[in-house]
């Protein structure tokens, strides 16, 4: 009976899990943060998993992310049919990453320890975490503009304060670092509350739209003058499809974060395939119906939400401020789950001994502000094309690894005692694993020159590519492709990553 309750746990009872602890709880890579969740903290449900990601998807972002591929080209269709695979594309290393965090209740760059090794997995976890403090600023930033907005239309001369934006990016930014110490159950807490208010809020937007636009056919006719650019579709598609995949590639990494505190592998599997795909490719439909709706209304397109609803509700403060709450709130919602969990865990790792989760997450905050957001959101080709396909190819990489790791070479057994050892199996040479760093190295140097070229070509989009410039193209596939076979080969040639005998899994 113990071991059916505890199936889908790689641990057989919780007196199993106390005597590991107590193994390793001395260990200069130990702390409280990084320990194995045991069953008292396995509280999250099927909606808890679920609504973490409504939280994550519903945020200013989505709304734009079909700005972009529309403006150089795509058709409404076109934009959704790619935002949508993208999104099913990117669920399936979600969920074989997720898997570890269930059945191990470890975080991500404890996770990745095996892989990697006890130091090594720091190389991961930094490159996870950077990208991290970048969507941190990105966000911080869209939620201080509109909170300026707020203000704006509560006070008509807030326009004429010196540095009105950044007063209110700052604010944004601390009352998000109050919000961290609250730590993760306090995300949990509120991704659960917010959810309702975003879907409510979304399904609000998109009434508005149908309606005012003169009804669902005529805001999809009126969706092709969204398009000012020419670019062919195929030539849009694979960097697209990439930049999509991208979008949420980092999350894959680090989901053990959060499926560490799942009740079951059903949970995390039925919540995570509910709440990721559709919540993405609804709230893109709603930002593509409702920007088209204003080119009927206002005679302009508006893609900015927070913009569209001040100069609707101007005249009714009082629901306009609730908007711009709930606005503020799928900001918040996004970073604390997205931006904050993650880099913290990651910053930890560093030093467990000395960093927290709360220490790691102040360091998050403030790296998001030198990651200068404002010269990021405000360059969507270089945003879409150059820093979701540059940088998720590079995690793409290690993402294979882990995956290849984990689900050929161990077949989903891990040691907990030796993954907080520094002299354990996953120590390797010096505590750095070579095959899996020469694996990504491999994956990722041949697109280096195409990104390159990608960076300093205006929108990011390289016209007449050479065969270098393809292999960036399709970036992530590449690295995520290429690092997982070489990181297989290099294995397999070297016994590089073998587990002692155990009993059938279960789970």
């Amino acid at each position: 009976m113990e071991r059916e309750r505890y199936g889908d746990f790689g641990f057989h009872d919780p007196a199993e899990l106390s005597r590991i602890k107590a193994e390793v709880m001395s260990s200069s890579l130990y702390n409280e943060d990084l320990a194995p969740t045991g069953p008292e903290d396995r509280t999250w449900t099927t909606y808890n998993i679920a609504a973490l990601w409504i939280g994550m998807a519903i945020v200013i972002t989505t709304y734009t992310l079909a700005s972009g591929l529309m403006a150089a080209g795509m058709l409404w269709w076109q934009a959704l049919l790619t935002i949508s695979l993208g999104n099913v594309l990117v669920l399936i290393p979600m969920l074989l990453n997720a898997h570890a965090g269930t059945k191990w209740g470890v975080p991500f760059p404890v996770f990745v320890r095996a892989s990697f090794g006890v130091r090594g997995a720091n190389f991961a976890a930094i490159a996870r975490a950077l990208v991290a403090c970048g969507w941190f600023g990105i966000q911080t930033w869209i939620g201080g503009l509109a909170l300026s907005s707020l203000m704006g239309a509560i006070w008509g001369g807030w326009g004429d304060v010196p540095g009105n934006t950044a007063i209110t990016f700052m604010v944004f930014w601390a009352i998000q670092v109050v919000i961290i110490w609250f730590g993760v159950e306090g995300v949990k807490w509120f991704e659960a509350f917010s959810a309702p208010l975003l879907i409510a809020g979304s399904l609000a937007l998109l009434a508005w739209g149908i309606s005012a636009g003169g009804g669902f056919g005529n805001v999809l006719s009126s969706s092709t003058e969204l398009r000012t650019g020419s670019t062919p579709f195929w030539t849009l598609f694979w960097p697209s499809l990439a930049a999509n995949v991208g979008y949420w590639i980092t999350v894959s990494l680090n989901i053990p974060d959060f499926t560490r505190y799942s009740q079951s592998q059903r949970s995390q599997v039925v919540g995570q395939a509910i709440g990721l795909p559709l919540t993405m490719t609804a709230f893109s439909f709603i930002g593509i119906a409702v920007t088209a709706a204003t080119i009927v209304v206002f005679d302009e397109a508006i893609w900015d939400p927070v913009q569209l609803i001040t100069r609707l509700l101007t005249d009714l403060p009082v629901v306009l401020i609730i908007a711009m709450v709930i606005i503020a709130i799928a900001q918040i919602s996004t970073n604390m789950a997205a931006n904050v969990v993650s880099p913290s865990f990651d910053f930890s790792n560093l030093a467990p001994k000395y960093i927290s989760f709360r220490m790691g997450g102040l360091i998050t905050a403030l790296l998001g502000i030198v990651s200068f957001p404002w010269v990021l959101f405000n360059n969507v080709g270089a945003y879409i094309f150059t820093w979701l396909v540059g940088y998720g190819s590079l995690l793409g990489a290690i993402g294979a690894v882990m995956i290849v790791d984990y689900w050929i070479l161990r077949k989903r057994h891990l040691d907990l005692a030796d993954l907080y050892k520094h002299e354990g199996r996953y120590a390797y040479s010096g505590g750095w694993n070579w095959r899996a760093i020469l694996a990504v190295l491999v994956g990722v140097v041949p697109v280096v020159p195409g990104f390159l070229k990608a960076a300093s070509t205006p929108g990011g989009i390289v016209e007449n590519p050479t065969f270098i410039d393809s292999l960036y193209t399709y970036g992530l596939f590449f690295t995520f492709l290429v690092a997982g076979i070489v990181y297989l080969v290099l294995s397999l040639a070297t016994g590089g990553a073998t587990e002692p005998a155990r009993e059938p899994e279960t789970a």
